[in-house]
């Protein structure tokens, strides 16, 4: 019966159905074999209980923030405070991009946002510096994925809702594996311009630093609200990205006026059309789900996969590519929503901890926006900057090695992503 759910999904994707489709028409199919005396009322309900929990309240909250942020002047000011300080190192606008993904990525929460925000303003800049234009969107696409691991993390969210785990130290937990690949990236952009012989931009003087942070504090609120505000206990990630949405509204219209009052109507309904599609994913998800683990399928899928009795290294092992494979194809939060109450018994069976495989399973999901043949950031990027679908993957491979080593560094060595929240909640 599970084939022939998988069956369905694949059929009416391939047919051209949004994603919503494919996983209401399985889960009705298995519920209706599965339960034939019940009522569909009751999957329905969990449909609704898949959208009640209080934590997703922040998703289309950090969505409205990342609409406001994205049409306003905080991008190009992050922007020009690390230029100001890394543009005379070798492969430094490189090294610019990666680190303004990071603090863009720390303000919205958004991948696609990233590419957009920074893409746009950086890649022009990379081409008349000699950069060619496949190492320039590689590194975009790639770099962009730091949304996802920085606070705010909407990845993060929806697996903390559906595994049950504490979002504040998933968010605090995906920092250190974040700044680890600025790190990695950073240095592979040094050797590529040295190796490709990329001039220097001039250094700039202290005053024009000074200027470019002074410029740029009022956008270094976000990260300094969301994590100094989780992490100190004054509140908890809803409230954080309540108070981010504020905040966005008030330095965009009040202090930059770049962002019209009028706009905000706007942004507000193009937040509430993604908003929509994410929650009726998440609603499809649950209903799916849930079928799935009252019919026992994740305990018989593990079971004929010899995995019931796994160790935690082959769990870890068996997550990741599971995770890393269904992101290349489906849409990350669809992946999450299956496959996460799939793999729960083995990973609790395991004794792993639910932080460490939550930081897992996002760089996982990080890493899918930018493989190929589906990922949301190639097709953002080809939206954005108007290039064909095979220039935009050639750049791909050697971030993708560089994210699959820090992958397989957070399995040999757990406490790269634990030791922060056990430094904030022991």
């Amino acid at each position: 019966m599970t084939e022939l759910m998988l069956a369905v999904m694949i059929l009416l994707l391939l047919a051209g159905f949004p994603m919503k489709m494919p996983l209401i028409s399985a889960a009705v199919l298995g519920f209706l074999v599965y339960f034939p005396d019940m009522s569909l009322q009751i999957l329905v309900q969990q449909m609704i209980g898949g959208v009640k929990p209080a934590a997703l309240i922040a998703v289309p909250m950090f969505i409205l923030a990342a609409d406001i942020i994205t049409r306003g002047h905080s991008a190009n000011r992050l922007i020009d405070v690390v230029m100001s300080f890394m543009g005379h190192i070798k492969g430094g606008l490189a090294i610019s991009v990666t680190s303004a993904c990071a603090l863009f990525g720390a303000v919205c929460g958004s991948t696609q946002a990233t590419v957009v925000a920074v893409g746009g303003a950086m890649r022009p800049r990379m081409l008349k510096s000699g950069y060619k234009d496949s190492f320039a969107i590689g590194l975009i696409v790639n770099a962009a994925d730091l949304a996802y691991l920085i606070p705010p993390s909407i990845g993060m969210i929806i697996y903390g809702v559906v595994s049950g785990t504490s979002i504040s130290q998933l968010f605090i937990a995906g920092i250190v594996p974040g700044l680890l690949i600025v790190v990695l990236f950073s240095a592979y952009c040094m050797v590529y311009a040295y190796r490709h012989d990329i001039p220097v931009l001039p250094r700039e003087g202290w005053g024009q630093r000074f200027t470019a942070m002074r410029r740029a504090l009022w956008p270094m609120g976000f990260p300094a609200i969301i994590v100094g505000g989780i992490y100190g206990g004054v509140f908890s990630p809803t409230e954080a990205a309540a108070i981010c949405v504020l905040y966005a509204a008030v330095l965009e219209v009040l202090i930059f006026r770049s962002v019209k009052l009028r706009d905000l109507w706007d942004i507000a309904l193009s937040t509430g059309a993604i908003t929509s599609v994410v929650f009726i994913l998440i609603a499809a998800g649950a209903a799916f789900s849930w079928t799935l683990s009252f019919a026992q399928v994740p305990q018989q899928i593990i079971a004929s996969l010899g995995l019931d009795e796994a160790g935690p290294l082959m769990v870890l092992v068996a997550v990741n590519l599971a995770f890393f494979l269904g992101c290349m194809f489906v849409d990350s939060i669809v992946v999450i929503l299956i496959l996460v109450p799939i793999f729960a018994p083995m990973i609790k069976a395991a004794g792993l901890d639910p932080v460490l495989v939550g930081v897992l399973i996002t760089l996982q999901v990080a890493i899918g926006a930018a493989t190929p043949p589906f990922g949301c950031n190639l097709f953002t990027a080809i939206a954005v900057f108007r290039r064909p679908f095979v220039e935009v993957v050639r750049g791909v491979p050697p971030f993708l090695v560089i994210l699959l080593l820090v992958t397989g560094l957070l399995v040999a060595f757990p406490q790269i992503a634990l030791f922060l929240p056990e430094l904030a909640y022991r």
